[in-house]
């Protein structure tokens, strides 16, 4: 069954971060070992170690990239007004070379006029800097042995999607990171104003990027995350320097994905960049939820450590969580296997209650309620093309539906009603989405109330294989609706027809118990 994880923003997100937090949370390190040694790439190792944090003990996920690619970090002399010595205290593991692109408490080299630090030292001068770091190519360390590359490369997304092409990874964390990487090209195609394919930046190219990148793909494919909670985006203030100036926190790709994504921020008074790029853009990307269960079992803790030591703790903690008492099906059966029966028997209470209420026409309570924001806007002026794409990126923004509807405006000109349903935590970014890619000017939005029939997800076997179904209705009048792309992917592998598997499914759903 798919698991929940809740990430702790506090301290802000970077990709390092999380993918020592995922790590620390059991995610298998030989998987990735074997998934990173597959990846086209050249020049890198990587590290896994433990480090204190604020008193805390947490993972520390090291991207050590050879010394002709390395890189610095003046971030800290520019933020604290002298030179920060680029040695690790007794406590911290405070790392200030680039590990990542624009990795949190890592040199920021983001993409073309953001992070983007010098690459232009001298072999030797890199060298001495990692010598400086004392990185331990110890037992912890995958190596890669091949020839690394004599300059950083600046890779678009078609060198991207050949790199994701080429690695040795399940499609399902391949999609996972393609999702952030072209969140990222997005949020660089408009901080620049060019076409997304257009994009030829450093920092989503640079080899510790697409490691940290790719890690985290890997490491929530194999922990079977279904549902990411992400409350919050904890924020720095103050400026970061990059190759061509001086930028503001939050940085202009940070600021963009916020905006496109609509991410919640919340800026602290510590004096530094603490959610980067990459980390704003793995949050966009697998975030389901801003909203934690009011109540909730917490099975396992994982922490992930930064490497830099700013007013906060600088730590990413992440949480296998479950509803302590669920009265939503949904929710109760996404527990462990091991609760399964306990889930079974929460549903059917669930139900019970749920049906006598609409019986008695009782829908008011939170148990049947539901909110809901519908948004419409006129439109008498965008191509089909044109309506048809912006559908498809809504969709994937995560709106419920999207729907075109035939209308007259003044003048009598024939023009589409454009409609669309999401919850409120993603109207900033629907919006931000509609007035980008369409001709619109105004969006008219209405929080609606809505009833809904208790639901469950579940899995029944047909003689082609597994097939996932909701079951919708209250106990003694439920239906089964099996779900179309698990249903469309049996069908297209045996040949059989979608109607005939459809009717397969139900009949299958009436065993469950």
């Amino acid at each position: 069954m798919g698991k929940s994880l809740y990430l702790e923003c506090y301290s802000g997100i970077s990709g390092d971060m999380t993918v020592a937090a995922l790590l620390d949370l059991g995610a298998d390190q030989k998987v990735l070992e074997d998934v990173l040694e597959s990846i086209p790439v050249q020049g890198f190792e990587i590290k896994v170690s433990r480090v204190t944090k604020s008193g805390i003990d947490a993972c520390d996920f090291d991207v050590i990239l050879d010394a002709e690619i390395d890189g610095h970090d003046h971030d800290m002399e520019y933020l604290h007004g002298h030179d920060h010595s680029h040695t690790h205290g007794a406590e911290e593991h405070n790392h200030s070379h680039t590990h990542e692109a624009e990795e949190h408490n890592h040199s920021h080299t983001h993409m073309a006029e953001e992070h983007n630090h010098q690459y232009e030292h001298s072999h030797e001068a890199a060298a001495k800097n990692v010598a400086a770091h004392g990185h331990d190519h110890g037992d912890e360390i995958a190596a890669h042995t091949h020839e690394p590359h004599r300059h950083h490369k600046h890779r678009g997304m078609n060198e991207i999607r050949q790199i994701l092409a080429d690695t040795k990874m399940t499609d399902s964390a391949r999609g996972i990171a393609l999702k952030i990487f072209q969140i990222l090209a997005r949020a660089e195609a408009k901080a620049h104003n060019v076409p997304v394919e257009e994009v030829h930046f450093h920092e989503v190219g640079a080899v510790d990027s697409i490691v940290d990148i790719l890690s985290v793909a890997v490491c929530l494919d194999n922990l079977g995350i279904t549902e990411v909670i992400v409350p919050v985006l904890c924020e720095g203030m103050g400026t970061v320097r990059c190759q061509h100036g001086i930028l503001p926190v939050p940085v202009p790709a940070v600021t963009h994905i916020v905006q496109q994504c609509g991410l919640d921020l919340r800026i602290t008074p510590v004096q530094g960049e603490l959610v980067t790029p990459t980390g704003a853009a793995i949050v966009a990307a697998v975030r389901t939820s801003c909203k934690l269960p009011e109540t909730f079992a917490i099975e396992k803790t994982g922490i992930g450590a930064g490497k830099r030591t700013y007013e906060c703790p600088g730590i990413l903690r992440a949480m296998l969580i479950h509803p302590e008492e669920s009265h939503k099906p949904e929710k109760a059966v996404g527990i462990s296997a091991g609760n399964e029966s306990a889930a079974n028997e929460t549903a059917e209470i669930f139900n019970r209650e749920a049906a006598a209420k609409i019986q008695t026409g009782v829908t008011e309570s939170a148990d049947c309620a539901d909110y809901i924001y519908k948004l419409e806007t006129n439109i008498d002026d965008c191509s089909g093309e044109v309506l048809g794409f912006v559908m498809e990126k809504l969709f994937e923004a995560g709106a419920r539906d999207v729907h075109y509807t035939p209308v007259y405006m003044k003048k009598n000109r024939p023009a589409w009603l454009l409609t669309v349903i999401c919850k409120e935590e993603d109207v900033p970014g629907m919006e931000a989405l509609i007035f980008a890619e369409t001709t619109s000017i105004g969006i008219r939005r209405v929080r609606m109330e809505r009833t809904i029939l208790p639901r469950r997800k579940r899995k029944v076997m047909i003689p082609f294989g597994e097939v996932e179904v909701k079951i919708c209705g209250s106990e003694g009048a439920e239906k089964c609706y099996p779900e179309y792309e698990s249903l469309a992917e049996i069908c297209r592998k045996t040949g059989i027809s979608y109607a005939e598997a459809y009717q397969m499914a139900v009949d299958a759903s009436k065993n469950l118990e």
